[in-house]
């Protein structure tokens, strides 16, 4: 498979640092297609982390590009009510013509999220279950045949319109990397989408997803391998390091050594980012998602120069 390089847009750096405007977002999704990028991303959350909301904001760039597969990494589908969203995840792949690539997760387990779920109304104790038939759902109503479903929802002969460009809908990959994240992307997704770990265990794990889909009676090979990878990119090492724990410190608050223990980050020079995307690349991944800690216009140049020593 061909190796893929995707780009996550800065929404909420964007609002953190009170420049709300859409349009610099719009000419960055533009920027990466122009570079060689193969996908552009969305982040996803109501109130923890405010952003953009991506399935909005994702059909602002299917119109101003046309090659670029579109992606939410990750979507956070427990939010919304799953009629809706089918409906919103249909037209967005209408739009774009077939583009569209739903990642979704779970979220992480801290209060601030917590309390985003509280406030729209779903038990965060239960969100697994409510991820996995809220999609069960939506690629029901993908069909374009009537759905009755008496569930956590209730629908009667419910068909909606349009039904998304791609067959079925768009591929959904899971994130994390926790055994039961495993356990449901082998046996449920198009795709794994994890945010960690090293290059090392990432292939372990990979190949564990592998088994699990084998197990259930489905082909490894139709399993996206993808990675959302964290980077701060500086021939000076000290100013990276220092650019990473300001942007990973800013992004998520006090706390911010725990996610960057646990996600993958990178920092250093050019070359060295080669040689670590390889890592993953080795190990069987075939989609990089990269979010850039600041200076995303360079950022975005260098990677694209550095995309040739990057090989399957």
């Amino acid at each position: 498979m061909t190796l893929r390089i995707g780009y996550l847009l800065p929404t909420r750096e964007s609002v953190m640092e009170g420049r709300p405007e859409a349009g610099p977002l719009m000419d960055l999704a533009e920027r990466a297609e122009q570079l060689g990028y193969d996908s552009v991303w969305a982040g996803d959350s109501l109130l923890a982390r405010p952003r953009h909301e991506p399935i909005t904001l994702l059909a602002g760039v299917a119109g101003r590009t046309r090659r670029v597969q579109l992606g939410t990494a990750v979507l956070l589908p427990m939010l919304r009510n799953p009629v809706l969203l089918a409906h919103q995840v249909a037209t967005l792949d209408q739009v774009s013509a077939g583009r569209v690539i739903l990642g979704v997760g779970i979220a992480s387990d801290v209060p601030n999220i917590r309390a985003e779920f509280r406030s729209a109304g779903v038990p965060f104790e239960k969100r697994v279950g409510t991820l996995m038939e809220g999609m069960r759902l939506c690629k029901a109503l993908w069909t374009g045949k009537p759905v009755d479903w008496d569930g956590r929802w209730h629908v009667e002969q419910g068909v909606i319109g349009p039904t998304p460009h791609q067959p079925g809908g768009p591929p959904i990959w899971g994130g994390g990397s926790a055994p039961a994240a495993l356990q449901r992307a082998g046996r449920s997704f198009d795709g794994w989408f994890p945010n960690g770990p090293d290059s090392t265990l990432w292939g372990v794990q990979w190949r564990q997803v592998q088994a699990i889909a084998r197990e259930a009676g489905r082909k490894p090979d139709d399993l996206t391998a993808a990675v959302y990878l964290t980077l701060a990119v500086d021939e000076n090492a000290a100013r990276a390091e220092q650019r990473m724990s300001e942007f990973m410190s800013a992004y998520y608050g006090p706390r911010s050594d725990v996610p960057k223990k646990r996600q993958a980050c990178f920092v250093g020079s050019a070359g060295e980012a080669a040689e670590w995307l390889n890592g993953y690349v080795q190990q069987g991944a075939r989609h990089l998602v990269l979010r850039f800690a600041g200076d995303h216009e360079k950022h975005l140049e260098t990677i694209a120069r550095l995309r040739e020593s990057l090989r399957p």
